[in-house]
């Protein structure tokens, strides 16, 4: 299934993606798509409805971000061994964790917003991993129980924000509007192997990032393992989980963005983004 939520920013209302490409509307038959809606109960009983009965969504409807109720967004850095080169870092000997504030959630197609003083606005096409049920010191045999489905991510940063005012990564990572999620949640048993996916990214229709996540160091089931030794994962939780080469910050000179822009971004199986970019 392909899982969604669409409407206003902040009145969203749950839907799915018919198989015809049409939107249909869930409202009614669950709250949203968060909570007991991912676990493999709530998703069971989705497959059941017929979505020729549910009603059509207008498919120029804006679609928010796939998920709802994140309680934490988890990213990793790092995670690509040839990223991992162009950014003149050693890969880490264990994943490298930080965090992206819940607040930088939005809409697949939302525009990037570059903050004020900003320089360095960067992109990055991610997997991000949905969480569907809660996982706490779980091994890496169980880990995709507890795997609701996928969704495609760009961890936008601001790298000066990021790496060159001290402290953490975070403040480089949270601003708003510097994770769009979506355009749905697919569930995992529609990506057979999702360490197997070409990804890529464009800006202003020049391809920038074209990769795989064959290249990631750890794999999916290692993190959410890894993840829950050190804190309980719940549903809806995001893991973002790094980004393959070519973001602007390794390009010779590097290049950022600027109002104007227009970034489009997908990974296969996942659907596809596109966002404009705008000053804050």
């Amino acid at each position: 299934m392909k899982l969604l939520r669409h409407g206003p920013r902040g009145a969203e209302k749950p839907g799915l993606l018919h198989s015809d490409g049409t939107i249909r509307d869930l409202t009614g038959l669950v709250p949203d798509i968060g909570g007991a809606v991912l676990s493999d109960a709530g998703l069971a009983m989705l497959r059941t409805l017929d979505p020729t009965a549910l009603p059509v969504v207008d498919r120029a409807t804006r679609l928010g971000a796939c998920v709802a109720g994140t309680g934490k967004f988890i990213c990793i850095g790092l995670n690509y061994a040839d990223h991992a080169a162009e950014s003149g870092m050693k890969v880490p000997p264990e994943p490298v964790i930080f965090m992206k504030a819940t607040s930088a959630i939005c809409g697949p197609n939302d525009p990037i917003i570059i903050p004020r003083t900003s320089v360095k606005t960067d992109w990055e096409v991610e997997l991000a991993v949905i969480i569907g049920q809660a996982a706490k010191y779980v091994s890496p045999d169980e880990a995709m129980r507890h795997v609701a489905g996928y969704a495609v991510t760009n961890d936008v940063s601001e790298r000066a924000f990021q790496t060159e005012r001290s402290g953490q990564w975070t403040k480089g990572k949270s601003c708003d509007n510097f994770g769009q999620l979506g355009p749905w949640l697919v569930t995992k048993d529609e990506i057979a192997d999702p360490q197997d996916l070409p990804m890529w990214l464009t800006v202003n229709g020049q391809t920038r990032q074209n990769g795989s996540t064959r290249t990631m160091v750890y794999g999916v089931r290692y993190l959410v393992s890894y993840l829950s030794q050190f804190m309980t994962l719940h549903p809806g939780d995001v893991i973002s989980t790094g980004t393959p080469p070519g973001v602007g910050l390794g390009m010779k000179p590097p290049q950022y963005l600027k109002p104007g822009d227009v970034v489009e971004l997908g990974i296969a199986g996942l659907g596809t983004q596109r966002q404009d970019v705008i000053a804050d």
